[in-house]
């Protein structure tokens, strides 16, 4: 493919890509979002399953956005500096595989949530402790998260070298990038981040994704510069 049409797909794709990771958590969250013992956010589940059986679907689409956004943006990057390029697709595939882990979880939920209404199920003790294991949690930061983070502060970077990009707009993805690169493995690792916590974190790749797509769509890329 040309670089122009690699940039027309990862621009779609971003977009794409942020509104089915947006649509997960609404819809994890309406159906999670109870107060009680893994008993009740079970039966909650089970209330909800059409929400966490449509993000099981969503899991698949984002996966596979990643993957998109992976061979497109290597396309794009890979003139500036190939190795690196290519460190940065292979984060962004582990990402993409990484992120189907969910899946079992969920499936697991659903299972659990059929208890006492359905034969084949482990008593309510056991029922119980499962939830709470498939709840729980920990940990707090999905390890495919970081590879992202990885791959999106390196994509970021040879976009920023090659000149590709407004350099405003690149800088704010080395920056968005870097970000969750400093703060992710901290959270993993069970240290205190202050202020720097949940959907704060997240906000300046946000901007940067739908900034970048938006200008990938319309614009394009340019020439690497070679200086």
């Amino acid at each position: 493919m040309t670089r122009t049409t690699n940039a027309r797909i990862a621009g779609f794709t971003y977009l794409f890509y942020a509104a089915i990771g947006i649509c997960i958590e609404l819809l994890m969250h309406r159906a999670r979002s109870v107060d009680g013992d893994s008993a009740a956010k079970l039966a909650r589940i089970g209330e909800y399953a059409t929400n966490v059986r449509l993000s099981i679907l969503i899991v698949l689409l984002e996966c596979f956005s990643a993957l998109v956004l992976a061979v497109t943006l290597y396309g794009i990057t890979r003139v500036q500096d190939h190795e690196l390029a290519m460190l940065a697709m292979v984060c962004r595939v582990a990402e993409a595989v990484l992120g189907t882990l969910n899946i079992p979880n969920y499936l697991g939920l659903l299972w659990l949530a059929k208890a006492g209404v359905a034969t084949g199920l482990p008593d309510i003790p056991t029922t119980n402790a499962l939830g709470t294991f498939l709840l729980m949690p920990v940990p707090s930061v999905p390890v495919g998260s970081i590879f992202f983070a990885v791959g999106s502060l390196i994509f970021s970077w040879l976009l920023l070298r090659g000149r590709m990009v407004p350099v405003s707009i690149a800088w704010l993805g080395v920056f968005a990038s870097g970000l969750l690169v400093v703060v992710l493995p901290l959270q993993l690792a069970g240290f205190s981040t202050g202020p720097l916590t949940g959907y704060y974190q997240w906000l300046p790749a946000l901007v940067f994704q739908i900034v970048l797509a938006l200008w990938l769509l319309i614009k394009g890329v340019a020439t690497p510069a070679t200086g």
